[in-house]
Parts: C-alpha cells; structure tokens; sequence
C-alpha cells in the first residue's frame, strides 16, 4: 500500500519532469495532478497559445498514461467519440471499434465547439466511467480522466456547456500569461530542445496512480473542517450576487481536493488551510452570478474568496 510521504514524492517527481518543459506554471500543474489523483476531471479555460495542450499531454507521459485528444468542432459526432459498429466481412459479424474516449487521459480541446448532443456523450463517461454505444456498455481504461479546454472570450461558433456538465469537473484552473522573464526561459528551453518536439519520460504507471489515489482515503478530516467546508458552500446558496450557489457534488469537491492538496504537502491530515487553497478552483466555476451582475466587474471566483473571509476558520489540533 502506498503512504502518503510516497505520495508527495511521487508527485514531486511528476511535476519536476513536466517542468523541465513548462515554464511558470508550478501551481496550476499541481492543481490538475491533486485533481487526478483525487479521481476528478478537469476543466482549463485560458486563452490560446498558453501550453494546455502541451500541459495535459506532458502530465500524461510522466503518469505513465495512455492519452488521447480530440479536437471539438461543430461537425463532430457522438459516435467520433464513442465508436461504433463496423461489420468485418471475413467474420460475418459486427464488431465494436472504440473510440478516442476510451484512453487513460483524454484532451477535450475546445470542448464547447461541439454540439450539446456531441458533449453530452462525455458525461456518461465522466460520471460512470463507462460507455454506451448501441445498448453495450464498455467500461473505460483506469484511472480515466477528462481534461477540457475552452477559450473564455470567444463565443461565436460555440454551445456553452450546460451547468450540469460544468459541475462534472471537479475544478476549472486558468494558466494565465507568463511573466517576462518566464517567456525567455520558454525561449531559451525551446532552442535547447533544437526542436518542436517535447517530451518527458514516465516516472509512475497507471497502477500507481491507483495506487497514490487510494492512500488518500487515509487522509484524515476533522468534524469541524466538514462544517467547515459545509458552511463553505452553503454561503453560495444564500450570497446576494448568486442566482445559483454550489450543489452538494461541491461540498464533495472541496472535501477530495483537501485530501489531495494535503497528500501532495505531505500530510496525512487536512487543515483549513488546504480547504482555502483550492476552493477556488473547486466552486467558482459552479456559481452563477445574479442576471443584474452580469454587466459589472463581478467574477464568481471574488464571490468564493469573499465568502472565505466571512465563515469563522475552526480550530484544528496539531
């Protein structure tokens, strides 16, 4: 069984090799491992150009895992996705070519370009692991995680993505630009590569990060943080800026992500601290501002923050 010192090394490893690649984004590639070893998918919505693609493939080598991505574009199909049926003449039968989908971690690139009927054939994988295609139900590769990206400002040509599957994701990260002096490292590391190509090696296996996923059940949570947390997101429901607040898949959200924030620091405990680190990214993207907020300099992410600052932070023994 693995403990959760292993854990921290382990995911120290990972995060060293994929930034030996990328540049200056130390906290977001750790929120998306802490979101993959708590068995969760994630949503990454940035601008172009910002290295999300390179970001979840590079995660995926250095995991050990399998990975596939998908394009999204208007014209795709749930069956582009999921497989289907070919019949094999020299057989004289049908029989099932799976799809993309069934990969250890799949890149949904722009995924609100695709169609509702197109999204929604993801969310019985990322609910169920599994997939149905023409009344047979094939389980997926394990661990299965979904990394989606979208552009937040460019709307035309694209189907937002429903509520009820914004609140599949277990949290949404933003990578944001490089600094100055981050850029001409990204420039300096991309002549020493002499060429386009990046790779890293693996240093865990699929088995592992089962593995690493289950020693975070030992992580320990004292009664009041569960309040904690509780009154967290029961604050959402009732804040004055919300049309909608965070549902209970959030409360649960907030509780995994603590688990996973403490392994990744070492401790087999959780402390409010962990819970303040990545409520962010755990609740902003399920709110839903007030319709007369929508025209101001509102974001459901100052919400959270503010809401932090207002619930009393409890006592946890040392």
């Amino acid at each position: 069984m693995v403990t959760v010192p292993e854990v921290k090394a382990k995911a120290e490893a990972v995060l060293a090799e994929v930034e030996t690649v990328i540049v200056g984004k130390g906290e977001a590639l750790r929120l998306i491992l802490a979101a993959i070893l708590a068995g969760g998918h994630v949503l990454i919505e940035d601008y172009p150009g910002l290295a999300k693609t390179l970001a979840a493939r590079l995660l995926a080598q250095a995991l050990g895992l399998s990975f596939r991505r998908i394009q999204f574009t208007p014209d795709l199909l749930p069956a582009d996705i999921l497989g289907t049926h070919i019949f094999r003449r020299e057989e004289g039968r049908f029989v099932f070519q799976p799809g993309p989908i069934f990969t250890q971690i799949l890149l949904a690139d722009e995924i609100n370009r695709a169609t509702p009927k197109t999204q929604a054939a993801l969310l019985e994988a990322m609910q169920e692991n599994q997939a149905t295609v023409e009344g047979n139900t094939y389980p997926l590769p394990q661990p299965f995680v979904v990394l989606a990206t979208q552009n937040p400002i460019e709307y035309e040509g694209t189907f937002p993505l429903p509520e009820a599957q914004v609140d599949r994701f277990l949290i949404r990260v933003r990578f944001g630009y490089p600094s100055p002096e981050e850029e001409v490292e990204i420039l300096r590391r991309r002549i020493a590569r002499r060429g386009e190509e990046a790779a890293v090696r693996a240093v865990a296996s699929p088995a592992e990060v089962l593995a690493m996923r289950q020693a975070l059940e030992e992580v320990f949570v004292e009664p009041g943080l569960l309040r904690y947390m509780a009154e967290v997101v029961a604050r959402t429901r009732r804040h004055s800026a919300l049309a909608l607040g965070a549902s209970p898949r959030g409360t649960l959200a907030l509780l995994k992500m603590s688990r996973a924030w403490a392994a990744l620091h070492g401790r087999d405990f959780v402390l409010p601290d962990d819970v303040k680190a990545v409520a962010v990214p755990a609740l902003a993207h399920r709110l839903l501002l007030a319709p007369e907020l929508w025209t101001r300099e509102v974001r459901p992410e100052e919400v959270v923050l503010e809401i932090l600052a207002g619930v009393p932070v409890p006592k946890v023994p040392a």
